[in-house]
């Protein structure tokens, strides 16, 4: 362990909490093993400016990652990494600034892009600069190539050298089809991520994303504060030189001139969702330069382990994201800190006190139950995907992950959201405590927005692990009809990836406890199992698991 981190182990819990409340007694009843005032006593600290927005590299992961580790150790939790309570994990932070102008040539007229204006623009490769210079540009309607939907949008298109230009989520997004891909219902396909992948694949020099509000789910205030600046990235042999040169997005509004001058004009989603859609080269080309900063070093997962009484070599494990922005840009009240409070200091504080019930349970579980706090979920999930690649402890025998990010601060409601519903055997776990509990189950709230694929769950999804995260729903138990989804829209209006998404001692932090109450009890009931969960039919993880496991 670094010597930096047995110094603030030790220290954490007094220096961090000096100011917080802390052990009130639970006012929602006696019976619930998890309290919102020490779920609101974590968020209290997590999100304080001192954390300096928590972002990984940075003195905020040092206070972070040892205030969790602390507070993991007071719970009961062994080290859960060979004697650590640290899972390194080596990065290269990127900084890459732009040229203020993206220069596209060879339209009907000139036109110069403005920085952050009208795109945003980074690279992975490991180099001093990168350049586009005079690079084709070719519309590749939503950049997809989907054997298992007959679909190929780069089928017969030469990009080596080009730069494609690609719309945000995939073709069945308001297609009024819903068997057409999975209809409004976003698949991996319509991830950004995917989109940079695939491009890369096929050997192109730059991929720009098209934003649009809704496919996307967030606004461009959401795609300046995230994809700009200092970006990090899980380090790799070949420093990222078989990524693209360029990754950016673009307005909506950029993108329609650009365009234009090419002569497509009207709807472009209908264009490229058409089953007859065929790349479209621009005869126009596109300059830009980009200036990097490289900085190496490691951050930090942190990890605690309760040993299974009887069956100690199988796992549940929960997860949920440490770390945010940062300290950004000022808003319009001058704070320059995201504080991250919902996103997620929610999840931690969740996750700390869940491990807290299961060391106060009276019956010890009989499988071994694993608290991992992951890092740079902010910057592409990557502390979960390097645990996910360097597992602890082996997936084949990791029962399960419940993973818990941005919980609600509306107060507890009727319905339970689970993302990504229909997936796997977890959902009726859940299902049958909300039964219990006079509540219902309901799917995404806005499953064009591929909430499955945002977050930590989705990388042990991919290795075959079944992944559950559920929240809130909209139907507030106090307030009417309309308070839950009126309380979501201005969550994500004004304090998602936002300075504003700071604590507050009126925060409702009841709901979170709902959630991290009723994923402590999936827990439960999982430890004292001796059957596997699994993905349910026409999941695409199903035969990643069933081969993992023997089946």
């Amino acid at each position: 362990m670094n010597n930096k981190y047995n110094y603030l182990l030790a220290f954490a819990g007094i220096a961090l909490l000096a100011g917080c409340s802390q052990d009130k007694k639970e006012s929602t009843g006696a019976e619930k093993a998890i309290s919102v005032d020490e779920i609101k006593s974590h968020i209290a600290v997590l999100a304080n400016d001192s954390m300096m927005g928590r972002k990984p590299f940075t003195a905020g992961e040092t206070k972070a990652t040892a205030y969790i580790a602390s507070e993991f150790k007071k719970a009961g939790l062994e080290p859960g990494n060979n004697g650590s309570y640290f899972q390194d994990v080596p990065m290269v932070e990127v900084t890459s600034t732009s040229s203020e102008t993206m220069e596209v040539s060879g339209g009907k007229a000139p036109l110069n892009l403005h920085a952050m204006t009208d795109f945003v623009a980074s690279t992975r490769q490991e180099l001093p600069s990168v350049e586009l210079k005079k690079s084709p540009l070719i519309f590749a309607g939503y950049g997809v190539v989907a054997p298992e939907y007959h679909w190929n949008d780069y089928a017969g298109l030469d990009v080596k050298g080009k730069t494609v230009i690609v719309l945000v989520n995939d073709p069945g997004f308001k297609n009024g089809d819903p068997t057409f891909f999975k209809g409004d219902t976003m698949t991996y396909y319509g991830r950004w991520t995917y989109k940079y992948e695939e491009a890369a694949r096929q050997g192109a020099a730059g991929v720009i994303i098209v934003h649009q509000t809704e496919p996307a789910s967030y606004d461009w205030k959401v795609v300046t504060n995230s994809f700009s600046g200092a970006k990090l990235y899980l380090t790799q042999k070949d420093k990222h030189l078989s990524r693209c040169k360029v990754e950016g997005w673009m307005t909506e509004s950029a993108a329609q001139k650009l365009l234009a001058g090419a002569g497509i004009t009207g709807d472009i989603r209908a264009i490229a969702r058409k089953k007859d859609f065929k790349a479209i080269s621009l005869n126009m080309d596109v300059s830009l330069t980009l200036t990097n900063k490289l900085k190496y070093s490691t951050s930090h997962n942190v990890i605690g382990t309760l040993k299974g009484s009887s069956q100690p070599g199988e796992y549940i494990l929960y997860t949920a994201h440490w770390d945010h922005l940062g300290i950004g840009k000022p808003d319009a009240k001058g704070d320059s800190i995201y504080n991250g409070a919902v996103d997620n200091a929610s999840g931690v504080a969740a996750i700390i006190s869940v491990a807290k019930a299961f060391q106060q349970a009276k019956e010890k579980p009989k499988r071994s139950v694993v608290f991992l706090a992951v890092t740079a979920e902010e910057q592409g999930l990557l502390g979960s995907e390097y645990y996910a690649t360097h597992p602890i402890y082996p997936l084949n025998k990791t029962i399960a992950d419940l993973n818990m990010d941005a919980l609600g601060d509306y107060g507890e409601t009727k319905d339970i959201a689970i993302t990504g519903k229909g997936q796997n055997d977890l959902e009726d776990y859940v299902a049958d405590i909300a039964k219990q509990d006079g509540l219902t189950t309901v799917g995404d709230r806005h499953p064009g927005s591929g909430s499955y694929y945002r977050s930590d769950h989705f990388n042990f999804a991919k290795q075959g692990v079944p992944a559950l995260d559920i929240n809130n729903g909209s139907v507030s138990k106090i307030h009417d009809d309309k308070y839950g989804e009126a309380q979501q829209k201005e969550y994500g209006d004004n304090r998602y990836h936002q300075a504003a998404d700071n604590y507050s001692d009126s925060m409702d932090a009841t709901g979170m406890a709902q959630i991290a109450d009723i994923l402590y009890r999936v827990g439960t009931k999982l430890s004292n199992e001796t059957t596997f969960p699994g993905w349910k039919t026409g999941s695409e993880f199903k035969a990643v698991r069933d081969k993992s496991i023997g089946k």
